[in-house]
């Protein structure tokens, strides 16, 4: 079987989701996309305009009221336990044993997803020291650690196995500069060194651009735009320099507000 006849690692149809029962919220609405293999998918959006809401879905932990979602050709209703084995997950609010170091946590997981002792302790290890989480934070109660510490840890569970299909749901998250570059260079050299397919969530428009193949933009639950990041700011720069056009100024000219405004806008409904 020739690559390009192969499923695609993510396509999703017409994904709705709404909660509440008298007063009915969409919190996605009519959601399509694909991921290519091997490729970095950005989602972008305000806090509240439906990035976690669809993660979940597409994990299958949350069941969509319309719509179809596949990976790698597994419905992820009907094929669930199928579907779970190919994806790595890193969600917003990670959780941990918060008595336990970070080590013994990454150690745990990785007995869980099927390595041994040993090779759990050496990939556990190479991957905190590349995310910049040194050897004594390393062996610190997950409970006394940063935010941006924990988010580290969330990163490196999710990769100590070979990754298929990852779905990072704002990763860097609570990260300062250097953390954050940390982490977004260890996630384009996974992408790139195993052919790892990746679905990031995110309201940066400077780590969608530096990550993302392509991009869609997230507005109260809908996909407003979709393509590259030159694609889209060729749209709104049209007959004009590209290169003076960012994905900022594409997210204001689609919806006539910046990120953090639609954030303020989402805070201000609840």
């Amino acid at each position: 079987m020739s690559p390009s006849s192969l499923p695609s690692p993510l396509d999703v149809r017409g994904v709705t989701k709404s909660f509440g029962r008298r007063r009915r919220v969409r919190a996605v609405q009519d959601v399509s996309f694909t991921v290519e293999r091997g490729s970095i998918f950005g989602l972008i959006g305000a806090n509240g305009s439906g990035k976690s809401t669809l993660i979940r879905v597409l994990s299958s932990l949350v069941l969509a009221d319309e719509g179809d979602v596949r990976v790698f050709g597994y419905d992820v209703v009907r094929d669930s336990m199928q579907v779970r084995q190919l994806i790595n997950r890193v969600s917003a609010d990670p959780s941990f044993f918060r008595q336990m170091t970070a080590l013994e946590n990454l150690l745990f997981f990785g007995r869980v997803y099927g390595l041994d002792g040993r090779t759990a302790r050496t990939r556990s290890r190479e991957i905190l020291d590349r995310l910049g989480l040194d050897r004594a934070h390393q062996r610190v109660m997950v409970k006394e650690l940063s935010r941006g510490q924990q988010q580290k840890i969330a990163v490196a569970r999710a990769f100590l196995t070979s990754p298929v299909l990852m779905l990072l749901d704002e990763p860097t998250t609570g990260l300062d500069p250097r953390s954050k570059r940390d982490v977004q260079t260890f996630v384009r050299e996974v992408q790139r060194d195993h052919d790892a397919t990746i679905l990031l969530t995110t309201h940066d428009m400077d780590e969608a651009e530096a990550l993302c193949d392509r991009i869609a933009f997230l507005v109260g639950g809908r996909i407003v735009a979709e393509g590259t990041p030159y694609e889209l700011r060729q749209m709104v720069a049209g007959d004009g320099d590209v290169e003076k056009v960012d994905l900022e100024d594409v997210f204001m000219a689609l919806t006539g507000r910046t990120v953090e405004e639609d954030e303020e806008e989402v805070m201000v409904d609840v």
